[in-house]
């Protein structure tokens, strides 16, 4: 039986840490509609929170590799904490700007992301030292963030209305905290998690020669590229309703803030549901025909629902759905991902993963926010939903997709050969879509 203690401590972690990024997700836009009074502000708030996202993402995996994905993980954390702290206790001195506020949301996004990366690549080989499955660990993986997804959710939307929105991000702050903590003293004896040696001495060119290696794994597998397509548009619809329509629609038709972190924390519950569900049962169906039902589901109807209602029943009822049928897709996506990335390239894939994922997060806030001040509330949701559900038609319309099910490495089913006939010797190949070449 293996140690479980680092695998244990990474759950732990990421769990408060996301728990305490949806205290963000609801206290940031609340905080700028209540001090703004302005949806185009809250637009332009989540784009320079969202933008260094990507460009993080964009350069930042061979910079995991050569630091260490524990340092890295326990860095990130610990400016985070800073960042945010920072926002309510410049408020509360009375000396917060407009564009301080953008540039630490911005320094929070730039440093956040390389933590999220670091802790999800470490996932195999945390698995393989705790003696458990890449499957149940994905599914665990998943299910945890989504369970913090919720508990954070609905404790961001009671205290916004009790303590208010800076008290709330001081909580988010301590969270990051924590999470780093729990990384220091739980991730240790990992080999994984510690600095590679470097191949090459560090130069530009050494680390221009890394970075494009995620690319190109990327770019020459079909089905990867596909899954990164549809999802940066999905990220950059749901960035666009998680910064402003969802708030938007709360202060104007619902109860506000209560509201927000009941409704999120719905679509959390059956996020965390639909995870475990697909853990226990999942591997019995096909994951193109689960996949394809799920992705449709997840995310277009709600937009609808707002936009035609203004109560908070049907949209809850649709948000529970809709997070059962997203709960299923992180665990096929992150299972596919371990399957066809070798571990020497995986942070740095990765990092070109999570960079075209969320390239349209910057756009979709501020589109968002654009488009409730120049078409109201009800045309931006439905123009924001009309490109969601176009996005999630991919799977039945790419043939790429076909290959959801294929294992790269398996074993291809031999059929029986006649005894008569004397078969000629067949080539190894791999019964996936496109094994990586640069494997280990």
């Amino acid at each position: 039986m293996g140690n479980r203690t680092p695998l244990a401590a990474t759950l732990a972690a990421n769990s408060i840490s996301t728990a305490g990024t949806s205290l963000t997700l609801i206290g940031v836009p609340w905080f700028v509609l209540e001090t703004t009074g302005s949806a185009g502000r809250a637009g332009v708030v989540a784009f320079c929170a969202t933008l260094p996202i990507v460009v993080a993402a964009l350069i930042g995996g061979p910079v995991i590799d050569r630091f260490g994905r524990r340092r890295t993980a326990i860095a990130s954390d610990a400016v985070c904490a800073a960042a945010i702290a920072a926002i309510p206790l410049l408020h509360f001195a009375d000396v917060l700007d407009f564009w301080m506020l953008c540039a630490l949301m911005a320094l929070n996004g730039f440093a956040h992301t390389p933590g999220n990366t670091a802790r999800y690549v470490l996932i195999p080989d945390l698995a393989e030292h705790a003696g458990t499955t890449l499957p149940r660990a994905a599914s665990l993986f998943d299910a945890v963030s989504r369970g913090a997804r919720m508990i954070g959710a609905a404790l961001a939307g009671v205290l916004i209305a009790f303590v208010g929105a800076e008290t709330v991000l001081l909580l988010d702050a301590a969270t990051f905290g924590l999470s780093a903590l729990l990384i220091a003293a739980g991730v240790r004896g990992v080999r994984a998690a510690e600095p590679r040696k470097a191949e090459a001495p560090v130069s530009l060119r050494a680390y221009g020669t890394e970075l494009r290696e995620g690319y190109v794994h990327v770019l020459g597998n079909r089905l990867l590229l596909a899954v990164v397509v549809m999802v940066m548009f999905m990220n950059g619809t749901d960035q666009g309703w998680n910064a402003v329509l969802l708030p938007v629609h709360a202060e104007s038709e619902l109860s506000g803030a209560p509201a927000i972190g009941l409704l999120t924390a719905l679509f959390g519950a059956g996020g965390l549901a639909g995870a475990l569900l697909y853990g226990a049962v999942g591997h019995r169906f096909s994951r193109r025909a689960v996949f394809t039902v799920c992705v449709i589901l997840c995310g277009a109807p709600r937009f609808l629902v707002a936009a035609v209602t203004g109560t908070t029943l049907p949209l809850a009822v649709t948000m529970l759905l809709g997070g059962i049928a997203g709960g299923v897709l992180n665990p096929i996506l992150t299972t596919v991902v371990y399957e066809r990335v070798p571990d020497r390239l995986r942070s740095r894939v990765s990092g070109a993963l999570t960079a075209g994922s969320e390239f349209a997060m910057p756009v979709g806030g501020l589109a968002a926010g654009l488009l409730v001040e120049g078409a109201g509330a009800t045309g931006a949701l439905l123009a924001m939903g009309g490109i969601y559900f176009l996005a999630t038609l991919s799977p039945l319309m790419f043939p790429s997709w076909r290959t959801l099910d294929d294992v790269p490495g398996a074993e291809p089913v031999q059929k029986p050969v006649p005894q008569t006939e004397v078969p000629a010797p067949a080539p190894v190949s791999s019964s996936g879509p496109s094994r990586p070449t640069p494997g280990p």
